[in-house]
């Protein structure tokens, strides 16, 4: 199974600050970490990798600063870590963002599932994740909080989480989804891992 798991760098929610003239977030002097809901999704996918085989790449868009969350991500587990850095990236909205990942998601050959975090916070728009399947031609499930593969090795059964409760789905790979904190415990890093990650 060919995985690839979007992360994104967001200012630490325990250090950040707001410019209330700008009405933006102080991003200068201010921790960068990996996004709390793109551990959940890269959970799932080194879980997904695990159980069902295949390699599990992530992929970033960022300053160069970003190849930390990569490493922190190998130093998890996964397979292998992409950095799209550019400074004509600086202040891509969620269009450049989708269009910028979707084109190298295409370069990395055939995928079976794309996974997102829910939302990032520095933003909060949940819109990359829908967004990046609309331009990859995938379909997808927002919300995602139980995940496994049926029988057959290609159909998803995904429990998603909505205002009523829940709906129980089932979806043919490839596929995007976006998922919950709830969908799972992140793992913590191991020495072998972080040794690995450099």
């Amino acid at each position: 199974m060919n995985i690839v798991v979007c992360i994104k760098q967001v200012p630490d929610a325990k250090t950040v600050r707001f410019d209330t003239e700008k009405g933006t977030l102080v991003r200068e002097g201010v921790e960068a970490v990996i996004n709390p809901f793109d551990f959940h999704a890269l959970e799932a996918g080194l879980q997904m990798r695990d159980t069902y085989g295949g390699k599990v790449t992530v992929l970033t868009m960022g300053p160069l600063q970003a190849e930390n969350a990569l490493r922190e991500a190998v130093s998890l587990g996964a397979d292998k870590g992409i950095l799209l850095s550019d400074r004509a990236f600086a202040g891509a909205d969620t269009l450049a963002t989708t269009y910028t990942l979707a084109m190298a998601i295409k370069k990395l050959g055939p995928v079976d599932l794309v996974l997102c975090g829910k939302q990032a916070i520095d933003g909060d728009t949940a819109q990359v994740g829908p967004g990046l399947a609309v331009r990859l031609g995938l379909p997808h499930v927002t919300c995602v909080n139980a995940l496994s593969v049926l029988d057959d090795g290609k159909t998803l059964h995904i429990r998603r989480i909505n205002e009523d409760g829940y709906d129980i789905l089932e979806l043919e790979m490839p596929a995007l989804l976006t998922v919950l904190a709830s969908l799972n415990t992140p793992r913590l890093p191991s020495l072998k891992g972080k040794m690995r990650a450099g």
